[in-house]
């Protein structure tokens, strides 16, 4: 797979965060692909998944499918 430089990355922290820290923030700037980071570690890695796994998990989210934190 070939490497994706994410240096000039727009990342877009999501509406639901609070003030607690527990973020992560996704990059949507990428057609077919989102990568995923944790907003407290800024220059740290990030993960990049298919749009449609994105999706998936989010849908999982947004229905309980993984209970609450």
């Amino acid at each position: 797979m070939t490497p994706i430089n994410l240096a000039d990355a727009r990342w877009v922290k999501s509406r639901h965060s609070g003030n607690g820290g527990n973020c992560v923030e996704i990059a949507p700037d990428f057609p077919g692909l989102v990568p995923v980071r944790d907003s407290k570690d800024p220059e740290g890695p990030a993960l990049v998944f298919p749009a449609s796994a994105w999706r998936a998990f989010v849908a999982g989210v947004q229905s309980g499918e993984f209970g609450t934190i």
